[in-house]
């Protein structure tokens, strides 16, 4: 049977790859720490490390032994966070994750409402497009720009959003506003890199728009570098159809060209279903869509 503490003592110095390192992060001597690994090697009958002058690096058994207290770690911290959710209030943390574009657009500028509500939350956001794993709690709530593909999640869809044009009318006026697509040869188009991490209705668009003649372009990979682009009346952006709330002055431009709708949802771990905390969030989030609707149809 191996010991938790001469596995965790493993895990400190594979993860530091030096016994001193290891040992400050243990309070142990660096002695204490070269004597339980020993140990632990003796136990299993193996060497885990190879000893370098430059530090300690892992043995092909050694790589086994740390992906496996790897993912015991990981467990045990999902199962601290399960233990802690199952608490009765609307406290602590919740970490959650979406697009850098939708973090900063969207969701940023209306947290204030949320925190009114539940002033002593403390929410944690995570903001890229890289799509963190829920179930191994890397982030407790997403706002994807997909349908997650994750078996063990709740999903709820929130809104379709959709990729259109954009310009201040300072920039208008300047320039002119284009009538057609051939009339881009004397505009600068601002959107995000066609390769970057996005939507894929957006990708399309943006290769549309720069399969023309476009006169100059500024690439940006999150939407939120492509509204102050905009703002800053450098050129005529690309942008998801909700900034129209909190920007009510941008000029929409060729209102015919547009992407194909995005779903945006909501997902959390099947295991998070009774989180206060993430009730809370899902209801400030429904309320917040819900009030966004309401204005769109009185537009």
């Amino acid at each position: 049977m191996m010991d938790w503490d001469k596995l965790r003592i493993f895990h400190a110095v594979a993860e530091k790859g030096s016994l001193t390192h290891a040992g400050d992060v243990l309070h142990l001597s660096q002695s204490a720490v070269s004597r339980q690994i020993r140990a632990l090697e003796e136990s299993l009958n193996v060497t885990l490390f190879h000893r370098h002058a430059r530090g300690l690096i892992l043995t092909e058994q050694g790589e086994l032994l740390f992906d496996a207290t790897t993912q015991m770690i990981k467990r045990l911290e999902a199962t601290a966070a399960r233990i802690r959710d199952s608490e009765d209030e609307v406290l602590g943390e919740l970490r959650v994750t979406t697009t850098t574009g939708f973090g900063t657009l969207w969701l940023a500028p209306r947290l204030a409402n949320l925190y009114a509500k539940y002033p002593a939350l403390k929410i944690d956001l995570l903001l890229e497009e890289r799509v963190l794993d829920l179930p191994m709690r890397e982030a407790d709530v997403a706002i994807r720009m997909k349908e997650p593909s994750q078996a063990d999640l709740i999903r709820k869809r929130l809104m379709n959003i959709r990729m259109r044009l954009y310009a201040t009318p300072e920039y208008l006026e300047q320039h002119g506003t284009p009538v057609g697509l051939e009339d881009f040869s004397s505009h600068r188009i601002i959107c995000q890199q066609a390769g970057a991490a996005q939507v894929a209705a957006g990708a399309q668009l943006v290769h549309q728009l720069l399969s023309h003649n476009v006169a100059s372009t500024l690439t940006v990979n999150n939407y939120f570098g492509v509204l102050q682009g905009v703002l800053n009346h450098l050129g005529i952006g690309v942008l998801p159809n909700y900034i129209t709330e909190d920007f009510p002055d941008l000029v929409r431009v060729l209102p015919e060209m547009e992407s194909g709708e995005v779903p945006v949802f909501l997902a959390y771990p099947e295991e998070l279903r009774h989180s206060k905390r993430v009730a809370a969030f899902r209801e400030f989030v429904t309320e917040e869509i819900f009030a966004y609707h309401k204005k769109q149809q009185g537009h």
